[in-house]
């Protein structure tokens, strides 16, 4: 028959159900019976899909080197127009001229192959979204997400480097390095350290909808070296102190460079490689690679920064009315007389100019003009907390303390 389809219909039904169910007006269907059932489908509308497509377009671009937004948008068929006012859609918008090769750009195309939006993720947690409003102009946002802040801990034992041992307590190289700079005023952690010495660090970490996103600051931490324990505590302006409310940043650092070892110390009586002959050494050698920065160790002004044939390219610094620091034999320097610098600037980079055997620095420290040993002098400390902000670093300290020793006497009891 035209426009109808047979199907056989099997009912089975279930003893204890009612056969009235399926009762019509001529019989009873019988359990186990086959019937044939017609359905006609010439009253069926079939949609047609053949017209359907999508109306954006999105495209993931992802920055190359020497990329900027107009070969990006040129790359992804936009016209310089569009460029021209994405980059006038306000202040945030100014960010697009910071992207950095691998970053990536959610773009959403138009049929017509006009931008409607852009999404610039440029953190963890913050997007730069750019959008086309009803009035054809770009205007730009930024949608942060929300980030939840954890603390962990963790601990370990020097055993033949502190290196080794952050590794092995699971720091990150970058947690190592944050915990030297905390404490590397009071623990001199090229020659100092002994096997047994230990620390105990307290971190934030930061998630977004349950993931582990990124390490955040560490909040308190302390340094068992010879018996003599340093703890630190961070504050809200991002310093550490004692519990007490001393900063741990003293004047002058102890070693204004990363350094592999120490190559020669201060000494009244030393054999000179290059002159060969005996005469004081009045600073320390720091043996480094070629190259390595070299920082200022306090707050000053640069009294000399100059080249001759035997210290090579050289600064010196004076803080205050009773310091001077020198540094002698850079490849390059990086400062000019009269120039104020700040500790932990750059001031030039590690060579072997004028009278050196090798790449190192030599580095002095002068107290009223008189020569001391760079390693032992005792350094002037940096300002205490601010009176008025007393009271709330103290109620943190004690927090913290509280945390830090509670995690100390559970990771006992575990081992």
């Amino acid at each position: 028959m035209s426009g109808v389809a047979g199907f056989l219909f099997v009912l089975f039904l279930f003893p204890s159900e009612p056969v009235n169910a399926y009762k019509n007006t001529a019989s009873i269907l019988e359990v186990g019976k086959r019937y044939d059932l017609e359905i006609n489908f010439d009253n069926f509308a079939i949609e047609d899909f053949s017209g359907f497509e999508e109306i954006n377009k999105a495209k993931s671009v992802v920055v190359q080197n020497g990329d900027n937004l107009a070969m990006i948008f040129k790359r992804s068929g936009l016209s310089p127009q569009q460029t021209y006012h994405v980059s006038k859609a306000g202040d945030l918008a100014k960010k697009l001229l910071k992207i950095m090769p691998g970053d990536v750009l959610e773009l959403q195309i138009d049929p017509q192959g006009q931008l409607i939006s852009l999404q610039y993720p440029f953190s963890n947690t913050d997007t730069l979204v750019v959008t086309k409003s009803d009035a054809n102009t770009f205007i730009s946002k930024i949608e942060t997400l929300e980030v939840d802040t954890r603390l962990n801990y963790t601990q370990g034992d020097v055993t033949n480097s502190f290196w080794n041992a952050g590794l092995k307590a699971n720091l990150t190289n970058n947690q190592i390095m944050q915990v030297a700079g905390i404490f590397g005023w009071d623990v001199d952690f090229a020659l100092g350290l002994r096997e047994g010495d230990s620390f105990y660090v307290m971190f934030e970490e930061h998630y977004i909808n349950g993931e582990f996103i990124e390490n955040g600051d560490i909040v308190a931490a302390q340094f068992v070296n010879q018996g003599e324990a340093y703890t630190a505590i961070r504050y809200d302006d991002g310093n550490f102190y004692t519990p007490e409310g001393r900063s741990m940043r003293k004047s002058f650092l102890r070693a204004p460079v990363n350094f592999r070892y120490i190559s020669s110390s201060f000494k009244k009586r030393r054999f000179h490689p290059v002159q060969k002959r005996w005469k004081a050494h009045r600073g320390v050698d720091y043996a480094a690679d070629r190259g390595t920065p070299v920082m200022a160790a306090g707050d000053g002004k640069v009294i000399k920064a100059a080249y001759d044939k035997y210290n090579g390219h050289h600064v010196f610094i004076q803080h205050g009315e009773n310091y001077v620091t020198k540094y002698l034999h850079f490849t390059k320097r990086k400062v000019k007389n009269g120039q104020t610098v700040k500790q932990g600037q750059v001031i030039g980079t590690v060579g072997s100019t004028g009278l050196a055997s090798g790449p190192h620095l030599h580095y002095e420290f002068l107290v009223s003009g008189v020569h001391r040993n760079p390693r032992t002098v005792d350094l002037p400390k940096a300002e205490p907390i601010a009176n008025k902000e007393r009271l709330k670093f103290i109620d943190i300290a004690e927090n913290r303390l509280q945390q830090l020793n509670n995690n100390k006497r559970i990771m006992l009891a575990m081992n």
